[in-house]
Formats: C-alpha cells, sequence, structure tokens
C-alpha cells in the first residue's frame, strides 16, 4: 500500500518540493509552452497562492546555470522526457527577483525595500567582478549598488548587471520577477499611488524595454495593471490573464489532479466535499481549476473543511472596495452572497485610480483575484459597438465564507456590542433595543461605507443601509430570504426578510429614510413618513400573496439625520 503524500505547505523553492520527495503536481509542462510559445517579454496574472512563485523558481532551476548539473530535480517529469529541453538544463544566466516581501506602502519604504532585493541579487553575483573582463569603471558601478543608491541608481541596476552576465558568461539572461504588483498595491491603499508608480515606470522601462541583453523576460502577480501606468514604454509586453487560455492548466489544480491526490492521500470519499468548497476557478475555457493551496491544506489537515486560501490575506484592497463601494457596488454584493450572479461589462486593465469610481474595474479585480468565476459570456451582436457581457458568481463555498466574514468584521470591529445583538431585538421586536444599537452604529461606522472618491453626502445615507442589509444577509442567511430595493405593490422597497419557516419567524419590512428638515419638523415625523409610505405603497403586497397573515408582518421605518437614527 502506497504511503500517504508528505505535504510541505510552507516550501516555495521547486528543488525543496523534489529533494523532500513531498507532495507535488508536475507543472513543468509551463517550461515547454512558455518556451516554445512565450514572446520576449510576458506579464502572467494568477491569483494569490495559485503556483506563481514555484513555477518561477522552477524556471530558474531548470534554465539556469548556476544549477547546471541539476537535472536529477526533474527526472521522472513530463519536460525531461524530451531530449531537446534536456539540453537546455541549466546553460543560461538567470535573475529572479520576488516584490512578494514588500509590505509597506510608502513611497520611500518601497524605494528602499527594492533597493535592498538589488543589492541582495547583486551580491549573489560579487565573485565574478574579479574576472578580466571587466574594467574598473564596471567595478566601479558595481560597488554602488546598494540600500542607499541613489533612485537613479537603481532604476538601470538590472539593466547592467544584464550586461556583465552577458559579458561574463556569453549569453543573453532570462529575467523572472515574482509578485510584481504588491508594492503598487500597497501604494494605492497608503494613496501613494502616483510615487510609486513613477518610480517602477523607470525602473520596468530600463529592466525591460531598454535592455539589450535580455533574452526572455517572465513578470507576474495577481492584477493586471494598465500599461499606461507603469508599462507604457513596454511595446513587446505580452499580457497573459486568468480569461486567457495560454497556460490554464498550468497553475492551479485540475480536478483529474486533485481527485488522484485524494485517493493518494486515502480522502477519495471526499471529493463532492471538497468540489462545493474549493473547485470552481475558471482560466481561459478551463473550468475545472482548484487553488493548490487549499487542496494541499485539506490534505495536511487529514480531511478538515477550513477556509484555508481565502483567510492566508488580509484581502485589505478587497475589503476597503467594496466597504467604500456605492449602493450598486453593495447590492450586487447582497446578490453574490446569496448565490445569485451579476451581470457586467469587464476592464481586466486596473486602473487604480478608477478603483473607487469604476464599478467594472472593481469587478475586474475581484475576477483576477479569484473571488469571482465567469460562468457565461455574451459577445456584442454584430451591430453593436459595445463590449461583451460576463456573467459572474462567487467562485465557491470557501470565497462566500471568506465575504461573510469580512462584512461581519466592518461592524463587529466598530461596535463594542456584537452586531446579532441588533438582530436579537429586531426578532424580538425590542425597538429601543434596536434603536440603541443603531444609533451606536451608525456614529461608529456611518462614514466607513462613505470612503470611496466619488462619493458624495446625498448617497451615503444609501451606501450605509446597503452595508447594513448585507450584514444581515451574513447572520440571518438560510434562516430568512433577505431582498432589498425590490418591487412590491406600488413601489420598492428598502429591505423585506421573509421566513424560510412562517410557522418559526415572522416577516419584516424596513424602510429606509433621510431626515428633511424643509418638509419635516423632526426624526419622529421621519419614521412617521416611512411608515406611511410602507402602507401606501402596499410593501407587504407580495407577502399576501404568499398567504402571509397580515399581524406577522413587522413594518419599521428608519429615519436617518446625519450619524443620529430613530427607528419606529
Amino acid at each position: 500500500m502506497a504511503s500517504k503524500p508528505f505535504v510541505d505547505l510552507g516550501a516555495q523553492r521547486f528543488d525543496k518540493f523534489r529533494t523532500r520527495r513531498s507532495f507535488y503536481i508536475d507543472k513543468t509542462c509551463f517550461i515547454k509552452e512558455w518556451w516554445e510559445y512565450g514572446s520576449d517579454i510576458t506579464l502572467l496574472t494568477r491569483p494569490r497562492r495559485f503556483g506563481k512563485t514555484v513555477n518561477l523558481s522552477m524556471l530558474e532551476f531548470f534554465f539556469s546555470n548556476e544549477y547546471a548539473g541539476r537535472g536529477d530535480l526533474f527526472e521522472g517529469l513530463s519536460i525531461w522526457k524530451e531530449e531537446k529541453f534536456r539540453k537546455l538544463q541549466g546553460i543560461y544566466p538567470v535573475i529572479f527577483m520576488s516584490f512578494a516581501s514588500i509590505k509597506t506602502g510608502e513611497t520611500e519604504g518601497i524605494k528602499k525595500a527594492v533597493k535592498q532585493l538589488l543589492f541582495n541579487v547583486y551580491s549573489k553575483h560579487r565573485d565574478m567582478m574579479d574576472s578580466p573582463v571587466f574594467t574598473d569603471a564596471d567595478r566601479k558601478y558595481f560597488l554602488s549598488v546598494c540600500d542607499e543608491m541613489a533612485d537613479e541608481t537603481a532604476f538601470i541596476a538590472i539593466n547592467r548587471l544584464c550586461s556583465y552576465l552577458k559579458k561574463y558568461y556569453g549569453k543573453d539572461v532570462i529575467l523572472l520577477l515574482d509578485e510584481y504588483d504588491t508594492p503598487m498595491q500597497e501604494a494605492w491603499l497608503c494613496k501613494n499611488w502616483e510615487g510609486a508608480a513613477a518610480f517602477f515606470r523607470s525602473f520596468f522601462n530600463a529592466s525591460f524595454k531598454t535592455n539589450e541583453c535580455l533574452l526572455r523576460g517572465l513578470i507576474t502577480g495577481i492584477t493586471r495593471i494598465s500599461k499606461e501606468s507603469i508599462f507604457s514604454d513596454l511595446n513587446n509586453l505580452k499580457i497573459e490573464t486568468t480569461t486567457s487560455d495560454r497556460y490554464a492548466g498550468c497553475f492551479g489544480f485540475t480536478e483529474r489532479e486533485v481527485f488522484r491526490a485524494l485517493d493518494e492521500a486515502g480522502l477519495h470519499r471526499e471529493k463532492q466535499g471538497v468540489k462545493t468548497w474549493y473547485d470552481g476557478f475558471t482560466f481561459g475555457k478551463r473550468r475545472d481549476i482548484y487553488n493548490p493551496w487549499s487542496i494541499a491544506a485539506f490534505m495536511e489537515s487529514g480531511g478538515k473543511y477550513e477556509s484555508y486560501w481565502a483567510d492566508t490575506s488580509s484581502n485589505s484592497l478587497v475589503n476597503s472596495l467594496i466597504k467604500g463601494g456605492d449602493a450598486i457596488v453593495k447590492k450586487a454584493m447582497e446578490d453574490l452572497i446569496q448565490g445569485k450572479s451579476i451581470q457586467t461589462e469587464l476592464d481586466e486593465q486596473i486602473v487604480f485610480d478608477q478603483l473607487g469610481s469604476n464599478t467594472h474595474a472593481l469587478w475586474s479585480l475581484l475576477l483576477a483575484t479569484g473571488y469571482l468565476k465567469i460562468q457565461q459570456v455574451m459577445p456584442p451582436a454584430a451591430d453593436d459597438t459595445g463590449d461583451a457581457l460576463y456573467t459572474l458568481t462567487l467562485t465557491n463555498l470557501e470565497v462566500k465564507k471568506m465575504f461573510r466574514k469580512m462584512i461581519k468584521s466592518w461592524f463587529d470591529g466598530a461596535v463594542r456590542t456584537p452586531y446579532n445583538h441588533f438582530i436579537q431585538a429586531l426578532l424580538a421586536n425590542d425597538v429601543e433595543a434596536m434603536n440603541e444599537f443603531m444609533n451606536t452604529i451608525a456614529l461608529c461606522i456611518f462614514s466607513t461605507f462613505d470612503t470611496a472618491k466619488s462619493a458624495s453626502t446625498n448617497d451615503a445615507p444609501e451606501r450605509f443601509y446597503h452595508g447594513f442589509v448585507l450584514g444581515l444577509i451574513t447572520e440571518l442567511t438560510g434562516r430568512f430570504t433577505i431582498t432589498s430595493n425590490r418591487e412590491s405593490g406600488f413601489g420598492r422597497y428598502d429591505v423585506m426578510l421573509s421566513p424560510t419557516d412562517p410557522e418559526k419567524d415572522n416577516a419584516y419590512i424596513l424602510e429606509f429614510k433621510v431626515h428633511r428638515p424643509g418638509k419635516e419638523k423632526s426624526l419622529e415625523e421621519t419614521v412617521k413618513n416611512a411608515l406611511a409610505q410602507i402602507e401606501e405603497k402596499q410593501y407587504d403586497a407580495s407577502l399576501a400573496a404568499n398567504g402571509f397573515p397580515a399581524k406577522r408582518i413587522k413594518k419599521y421605518g428608519f429615519a436617518f439625520e446625519g450619524k443620529k437614527c430613530l427607528i419606529g
């Protein structure tokens, strides 16, 4: 009987997977596909923890002359079956850098971190400068590369190192850059986008555009930052995103690979559960991709279902954009979390300056980061000048649980009284407790739903109430069907809670209104107007049509004035 695979979750170096004989699924098809079809410079985007770093490490061990003679690492893998590729092992100088560790968003901090990485790369090649092929000027520049170097020195550091490596080894260089967009995301969150973008624009131009000693370049990241932002001069850049067919099977695990691994781990009975929790990622036309981190963690745990991949990051960028999103964004999130789909255009070129105001950019970001999947694509008609429409849903159960946890944190992190205390007061029809909680929560977090650059004072209450509804959904999904801004009777109600068990729970209709000083004397009058609207518009019509008794339909008006709230 074969032994269960040893899972090494912490490993990111290809050689460690191979020498430790730990759990590894053969992805050396990427070496062949990239070498035969890849462009001079390729930008390849995939969600985090989908094997980008391991695959770049694999390329380094395959091509780098530093690892010449290490064909043993590839024995038994698909690439080693081809004689022409065996001859390529260990014959090129390779530079491998990663920006994954740059977690500061301050411009000067980013620059210092990049300079330290450049110094580390140079230090690996320090001995070659003893060669007589180099001049004193070469050695002087080489020694000037340090963590205190000028920006201008840092811009051309990789370009110059490539020229030194070619002079020394007689061959052009392969340049691998992992997680290129990590510092850019951090800079956007810290509102330092322009300074960081200017620095990287010059760095990427010198490293990839004007580098005459570059044989091949491969850049990986999570997002496709718009070419105009930082790649404006790279005309030879080929971009492969999650919607591209190329490399579709090279990152992540296919269902066949996952099921085979589960068999080997003695977890064959868990296949359907694993599919529900962790399947759903789509790369190109492939619809059977699983995230490797969750599968490996599930196997390591012996078959325990958890949100492994979705909880391995703070998700701060996504959290910030959804929390500060307008009512349209929050309404879409209501549908997604309840298992529905949304239909939208996509713009895969992420323009960070537009993230707070362009909903298409937000959905594109969520697709790139793996939180949404494409269900259907509807191309424009032949006579239509518009763009294709994409039907999107949450990727899987793990992602849904991550978003529920995120939304709960908006409330629980801001107020001392847990959000479910409000739910309990609502279900108990305790108006006094509801008022106490709502005034606390509105005072603490009203503005956090109003952080986008496009936000206006007028739509702040609507942003708040849709965020509030998201909180209701995360707490009451399963017990109630929760809808908002839907037609019923002669108008659109704000929120309706329809119980799944009518014998156990009441139904609820909530109407939100902003106090209008010119027309209403007090918040009490605003509440009365909200309640009157529920009656006049017959918002309970759909409930009544389904046979729900009128006395079991509870109706509440929510009146807002600034950060004050009154419920009646």
